[in-house]
């Protein structure tokens, strides 16, 4: 009879040892998290801004250079071949130009995003710790897309972490 009761005693405590490991393991999707946030739709507004810029500026100095190709098409007959060279050569420099200006606006737009983006991931981290903290949470698995998911048993994060940041 003893060694019964001792069993059941074993058994309970390896089930609540099961138990309060599972309370220490949660999961949080990060990118929907990061989506939720307010200060991602900012960023979000803020980047369609600069891409119009960008993109305002690329068509202008595209129809720029149409027109010259035009007026150099239109003019070719009445021009001797070296001035034909040399605005074809022209133009060719100035399409050169145009598409390293494209390339240096998609540069740059890469850079402002990660720059806008940065503490917006900051803060959803730190806000993350926090809550895991408040909870007595050990482990936080990140459950989003391609992030190594290894357990998704855990408690969700999202909703709370969520109300700490008043989304």
């Amino acid at each position: 009879m003893k060694n019964i009761k001792n069993l059941i005693v074993a058994i309970f405590l390896v089930a609540a040892g099961f138990v309060s490991n599972a309370q220490q393991i949660a999961h949080i999707n990060s990118d929907e998290l990061v989506a939720a946030m307010p200060e991602t739709k900012a960023m979000s507004d803020k980047m369609k801004l600069i891409s119009q810029n960008y993109d305002t500026e690329y068509k202008a100095q595209a129809q720029a250079l149409q027109a010259k190709y035009k007026k150099y098409a239109d003019e070719a007959a009445t021009k001797t071949n070296e001035e034909n060279e040399k605005r074809q050569m022209e133009l060719a420099e100035i399409q050169q130009k145009l598409q390293l200006y494209l390339g240096e606006a998609r540069k740059e737009l890469q850079e402002q995003e990660f720059e806008l983006l940065k503490p917006i991931i900051e803060k959803a981290q730190t806000a993350i710790q926090t809550v895991a903290k408040e909870k007595g949470i050990k482990y936080v698995l990140d459950s989003a897309s391609g992030k190594g998911l290894i357990v998704y048993e855990g408690e969700d994060l999202l909703p709370s972490v969520k109300a700490k940041l008043g989304i």
